[in-house]
């Protein structure tokens, strides 16, 4: 039997962590395949051979270096490639930036390509969906719905699940955790979750900080905790509230409500079953260009996901302490409201199956190389 060949491309650590995953299990069950690529510790660690690490990949934004270190490097890539490694299939990881451009060369030159955690065209800038029409395989999509919008623009995709199915932490035990942070077991506790960069936090924080006031004042039998984003500096903010650095999926576990700024923790939240408001706010002129480039209404992704108005949400100029703080306390005093948005998680959870996706990547790979 021929032996096959992969090349995978990541481009910052996460889309790293998933793809050794799909190594993982790919040499499971064909420990003869032959893989190299550009990625990270985690890559390395399945003993993949790398190209090139995260070095010339990752940067925050578009600056003249990194458009010099991307074009540089998919040059020496393109040329590997074609001359040297000739794989039977690129596999591209997330990195929607520098993937979807070096997507269009290797199409150029005849390689099969699969893009696992594809960028999220459904969010901003749709007009991406021809370049992958054009030039991808194959789509390994992570949200139910990503399929439907595929398939209807004539795109081959598989929904192989969310790699939360599998990365997400059980719940805390909430008498352990009340206990090791010094907090009242017979107080209930909302929990914040300001951001984890410091624009947000700058933009944020004081909005969350007067929320929680009126919420004390009409709520005595609550208690707060501000949680402090790992990557942040230990003195990125202050709040004369309880802050908890570094255990966020536990604080999520353990809430009775939640007020978060937009992003992943929201589905991390509904996960856990645990009610939630999304408020966020950030430059004017960044809203203008959300604006634009938007292709849909919504931010939370439980919402997105669902197609219904489940968390409400309250963004830029409608983010105001007492409309965050009002929705709060009907969460947490209306249990018929309550109970409507808990079964709205519960259908968020169902949608989004049991599938761990990195074996179902590895799976599909396989077929393919197999010729199946």
């Amino acid at each position: 039997m021929t032996i096959k060949k992969i090349f995978i491309i990541t481009g910052e650590s996460s889309g790293d962590k998933h793809a050794s995953g799909v190594v993982r299990e790919l040499k499971k069950i064909n420990p003869d395949v032959i893989i190299e690529g550009i990625g990270g510790e985690n890559l390395k660690n399945q003993g993949i051979k790398l190209f090139s690490d995260h070095s010339k990949m990752g940067g925050m934004g578009i600056t003249p270096k990194l458009l010099v270190d991307h074009f540089t490097l998919g040059k020496k890539i393109i040329k590997y490639l074609k001359n040297d490694f000739k794989p039977d299939m690129v596999l591209l990881v997330d990195y929607g930036a520098f993937n979807l451009t070096i997507s269009k060369f290797l199409k150029k030159e005849g390689f099969k390509i699969f893009y696992f955690i594809p960028p999220q065209v459904w969010a901003s800038r749709k007009w991406r969906i021809h370049t992958i029409k054009k030039n991808i395989d194959k789509v390994f999509t992570i949200f139910p719905f990503e399929k439907e919008m595929y398939e209807k623009e004539g795109i081959n995709s598989i929904f192989v699940g969310h790699p939360i199915n599998f990365e997400l932490a059980k719940k805390a035990n909430r008498d352990e955790f009340f206990e090791r942070h010094n907090l009242d077991k017979n107080k209930r506790l909302v929990s914040v979750f300001p951001g984890s960069r410091m624009f947000e936090i700058k933009y944020l924080l004081n909005i969350f900080k007067a929320t929680v006031k009126i919420i004390e004042k009409a709520c005595p039998d609550v208690q707060f905790v501000f949680s402090h984003a790992s990557n942040l500096q230990d003195n990125a903010f202050y709040t004369e509230y309880k802050t908890i650095k570094g255990e966020n999926q536990a604080l999520l576990s353990v809430s009775d409500a939640l007020i978060l700024a937009s992003g992943t923790v929201a589905l991390e939240a509904a996960m856990y079953n645990t009610p939630m408001i999304i408020a966020y706010r950030g430059p004017f002129l960044f809203y203008i260009i959300y604006l634009v480039v938007r292709s849909i209404k919504n931010a939370c992704l439980v919402n997105i996901i669902t197609g219904k108005n489940i968390v409400k949400e309250f963004l830029m100029y409608d983010a105001k302490p007492n409309k965050i703080a009002q929705e709060i306390i009907k969460l947490l005093n209306d249990k018929q409201y309550r109970e409507k948005q808990l079964e709205g998680l519960a259908q968020l959870r169902s949608m989004m199956g049991e599938k761990h996706c990195v074996e179902e990547v590895a799976k599909y790979i396989n077929y393919e190389l197999k010729g199946e």
